[in-house]
């Protein structure tokens, strides 16, 4: 018995060797670099990673032991396997050489980053897609893209609505943190479920689209080719997307062995969401929260205008700390003195609309309008200077942003400063137009070039600027309002001085933020709006 054994081994034995033989004749070349599937490094414990890169639809429950920071929390909420790949090591030593600019998204994220994980755990998501706002807004809740994307999420009009983000004149529900964020949780778990549970494919889907994902795996299938993402045909920004995401999240893990600080952000709650019951000045709201307003607007930047909307959402984002203090001022707060009255006036004059005609540029369109490409950015939570051919812009009438909107006109022939700028490798006309807000046609013309005319290193070129001539309306407008300057006196206060003009405390204190203090002194000058039909003292 025991020599049939040791037979039936060596033969079993011999067999396999004439299996491998024959099977390494048919082995393919080598694969080149690109071709290279990703090599899983590090499995997930709660998702398993099955061939083609297809995630199982097990769930995953985060462990119940506290975390001092919202970076421990994350990284306990991690459920996609670490992988290899030389796409996600060119996106991860791009983020290696610029810690800045880690640092201040870190430092962006602060305020939203524990909201945001409360959505991902309570939808059961991995960890990873918390950091999804890194790759899509750099975590700016203004932040807004060419494609017409907005907020953290970078949601565009059409998806935006379909997940219930309201967007009219008062209101961008895509830059509403809390809205948006339960609105792109939502979006990303049902894009999981459409690809069995695949987050890669998701993620791809969430950049690309559910509809051109789908035809790029069906081309795959039709081709008898592998269907996982790494397999597919995608566009560029695509392509970089997803191994973004995975660069970043892989950063976070791994910090300490990449030199980079985390911040320390406690596990606590940063933001509580609160019930006004009806329309609210932002202004008003910002000092019942004693924060200062340049802070709550971050906390609530899905607002379009100096107030919540109307027909709401009738809810604001608080500090923590101060949203107690907030709730007692609030229902102090008379009915009548939630809403300046006269802004709405002054907002119908500080405000026009613009369509954007092909060639036009900012600075083209502030020009034209009395105003500054600022002033334009602000009032449209623009980025960057970039604008596209039929897109709509709100154009305040003043240098303020529609603090300040009776103006005198331009003359058509203001003089232009002249600046001189040294062409760098790589510049093109279109690219310093878009530097300097200036089209590329007048840089062209401006030099004597054409639009085709190759750059130097080192060459110079003549920009210009047109200079801004404001002043305010002589008392023959016709306009509502107009502008004085009030000069402080002995024994005034600002509730004295809002009394006398008629206008709110709020007010004056946004005219004036750039010069008030927080006590008035003798001879102070303020500027103020007031109605035509009021003195001038």
């Amino acid at each position: 018995m025991h020599i049939n054994f040791n037979r039936s081994a060596n033969f079993l034995f011999i067999l396999s060797l004439l299996i491998i033989s024959g099977c390494s004749k048919n082995t393919k070349s080598p694969l080149n670099v690109s071709q290279k599937p990703p090599v899983i490094v590090k499995e997930s414990n709660t998702y398993s990673f099955i061939q083609h890169n297809i995630f199982s639809k097990k769930k995953f429950k985060a462990p119940l032991t506290p975390h001092k920071t919202v970076w421990d929390r994350l990284l306990s909420l991690y459920a996609l396997p670490e992988i290899e790949n030389e796409r996600i090591d060119r996106e991860l030593n791009w983020y290696l050489q610029h810690p800045d600019y880690i640092a201040r998204v870190q430092q962006r994220a602060e305020p939203y980053m524990h909201l945001i994980l409360n959505e991902i755990e309570a939808k059961n998501l991995p960890g990873e897609l918390a950091l999804l706002p890194v790759v899509e807004s750099a975590f700016l809740p203004n932040a807004y893209s060419k494609s017409n994307a907005s907020g953290l999420w970078q949601f565009i009009p059409a998806t935006g609505r379909l997940f219930g983000l309201k967007q009219d004149s008062w209101y961008d529900g895509r830059r509403d943190v809390y809205a948006s964020t339960k609105a792109a949780t939502t979006f990303l778990k049902q894009l999981s479920e459409t690809f069995d549970g695949d987050w890669l494919l998701a993620l791809a889907s969430y950049n690309y689209g559910k509809g051109n994902v789908g035809k790029a795996i069906e081309k795959n299938e039709s081709l008898s080719l592998p269907t996982d993402y790494w397999s597919l045909s995608l566009p560029e920004e695509t392509t970089n997307y997803v191994p973004r995401l995975l660069a970043i999240a892989k950063l976070f893990a791994h910090a300490d062995e990449y030199n980079i600080p985390l911040r320390p952000i406690p596990n606590k709650p940063y933001v509580e969401v609160v019930d006004i019951k009806s329309q609210l000045d932002l202004d008003k709201a910002a000092q019942l929260a004693n924060t200062p307003l340049k802070e709550f607007l971050k906390l609530n930047p899905g607002f379009n205008r100096w107030s919540t909307a109307p027909e709401g959402p009738h809810r604001l984002l608080v500090p923590v700390k101060e949203a107690q203090s907030f709730k007692r001022n609030l229902a102090r707060l008379p009915v009548e003195d939630r809403v300046a009255q006269h802004r709405y006036y002054e907002e119908r004059l500080a405000q026009n609309k613009h369509k954007v005609r092909a060639g036009e540029t900012l600075s083209l369109i502030a020009s034209r309008n009395h105003t500054t490409v600022k002033a334009i950015r602000q009032a449209n939570h623009l980025a960057g200077n970039t604008i596209r051919t039929g897109m709509i812009l709100k154009v305040p009438s003043s240098k303020k942003s529609a603090n300040f909107p009776i103006i005198a006109k331009a003359s058509k022939s203001q003089p232009h400063h002249k600046q001189t700028y040294t062409v760098k490798k790589g510049d093109t006309l279109w690219k310093i137009g878009q530097d300097f807000s200036v089209s590329d046609k007048d840089i062209a013309s401006w030099n004597k070039l054409t639009l085709s005319s190759a750059l130097i290193p080192g060459q110079k070129l003549v920009i210009k600027a047109g200079e801004q001539q404001l002043a305010t309306a002589s008392s023959a407008s016709p306009n509502p309002f107009r502008l004085i300057h009030y000069t402080v006196k002995s024994g005034d206060s600002l509730i004295r001085i809002s009394r006398k003009f008629s206008v709110s405390l709020s007010d004056i204190r946004k005219w004036n933020s750039e010069t008030m203090g927080k006590v008035l002194r003798p001879g102070q000058k303020l500027k103020i709006l007031i109605d035509n039909s009021q003195p001038t003292t």
